[in-house]
């Protein structure tokens, strides 16, 4: 989404297009704003349509306060200006109005980000800051207030949520990853008692991260060529379909003997690309790019399993509600979801960061999902397709688990169905 060259207006238009496309704002609602190192500051005009903005429309607010642009600047423009002169070192503002994080505004519920290793890193605590008149002064205080604690993220009592970022991206990416784990939350709080992590076990993947070593690539086979397009292709479809957010989760694809494609750690998978793919061989790593940090389950994986030919790490926000609660996923809904998912396999939290062959050990060809405690889902498939079909089959039976509850809970498919399901589906025919 951003890159060097990219001027601001592109860079707000191409983040209000993100953020109305997958509903975490309204026509009406929200607002973006990035300050230049001169004072400059590029924003959201007021009034206009978030669905069609067009890049004439960003207006220029310059350092004397002068005003360059076909529309006033957003009626929000004066907590913009207040955050950016308490926090000089954020660049990217983004306010909106996402429906997760409005219902914790509104209930007054604290945000725990250490939900995940991941959402706490990427956004860290969250402040709040007291309900304030839209578009005053005090409302400008009241924000840059909670900025001044050292926060990046604050829910706004009864209206929404405000982020800050070294730049917009960072922005933007906390914004989604927040919202995301507000989702989490609120699913999970359906189906029982939810597990936060401890201090110690959110900074236990980062005292964990792998040191692998790199090598150089050569050309790439039509093969690895092949691999890439469709590999990066589900990537970015997983994205589209909000299975994967903008920085996290990991998918894996087998390329040869001990040689697996991987996605990039930390890369907007929206926009991820199949150069930017990392070819992971004997353990090492492509050079110049950085491979998730999953890389040595899924070598541990694929070493095990040659059954196995690709893997994903995913946050799904209704298959991720049962990793943070100790609810058991169950299959036994429809055929469709017995005969893909089978059943369902969990682990505790950290056994990921310490144990590959554990990991690997838990799951197989029959055995294709392992519920990771406060850690998303681990999927595998013999291609890149079935893991991905499979990926999306586990997210909408979860869903479904989570909903039957409204209606007095799930009547699971009898013994009976399970073995004639298995007998027709799953058994492999004998010689």
């Amino acid at each position: 989404m951003k890159n060097r060259y990219m001027h601001p207006r592109d860079e707000i238009l191409a983040t209000m297009a993100r953020i109305y496309r997958y509903r975490l704002t309204t026509t009406s609602g929200g607002n973006i704003s990035i300050r230049e190192p001169d004072g400059t500051m590029w924003i959201t005009p007021a009034r206009i349509d978030k669905g069609a903005l067009r890049r004439e429309d960003i207006v220029c607010v310059r350092p004397d306060g002068s005003i360059e642009g076909l529309h006033p600047p957003s009626s929000e423009y004066p907590f913009h200006k207040a955050i950016y002169v308490a926090r000089p070192d954020l660049t990217g503002i983004v306010h909106a109005h996402p429906v997760a994080l409005v219902a914790f505004s509104t209930s007054r519920t604290g945000l725990d980000t250490r939900l995940f290793h991941q959402a706490r890193h990427v956004c860290g605590e969250v402040g709040f800051a007291p309900y304030a008149l839209p578009g005053s002064e005090s409302l400008g205080a009241s924000i840059a207030g909670a900025f001044e604690g050292g926060v990046r993220c604050v829910l706004m009592d009864h209206h929404g949520v405000v982020v800050g970022g070294r730049d917009l991206q960072h922005a933007f990416q906390q914004f989604e990853t927040l919202e995301f784990t507000a989702q989490t939350i609120i699913r999970a709080e359906m189906l029982g008692t939810v597990r936060y992590l401890t201090e110690e076990e959110v900074a236990l993947p980062h005292r964990s991260a792998p040191s692998i070593e790199s090598f150089e690539a050569g050309e790439a086979s039509s093969e690895e060529k092949e691999l890439r397009r469709g590999l990066s292709e589900f990537v970015r479809r997983g994205y589209q379909q909000r299975l994967l957010i903008s920085t996290e989760g990991s998918f894996s694809a087998r390329l040869g003997e001990d040689e697996f494609l991987i996605t990039p750690y930390q890369m907007d998978r929206q926009t991820l690309g199949e150069g930017d793919l990392v070819v992971v061989k004997n353990g090492q790593a492509e050079a110049g790019k950085r491979a998730s940090r999953a890389i040595l389950n899924h070598r541990a994986v694929y070493q095990q399993h040659p059954e196995i030919g690709a893997l994903v790490n995913a946050y799904t926000v209704n298959a991720t509600a049962f990793s943070v609660t100790g609810c058991e996923l169950m299959s036994r809904t429809i055929p469709e979801s017995y005969i893909f998912l089978r059943e369902v396999g969990r682990l505790p939290f950290g056994v990921q960061f310490t144990s590959p062959e554990k990991v690997a050990a838990a799951i197989s060809a029959e055995q294709p999902i392992l519920v990771l405690e406060n850690d998303g889902v681990l999927v595998a498939g013999s291609t890149v397709l079935e893991t991905y079909d499979r990926l999306e089959v586990l997210e909408s039976t979860a869903r479904a688990l989570i909903d039957a509850r409204a209606l007095g809970g799930v009547l699971p498919l009898p013994d009976s169905a399970v073995t004639e399901l298995e007998e027709k589906f799953l058994r492999k025919p004998t010689a």
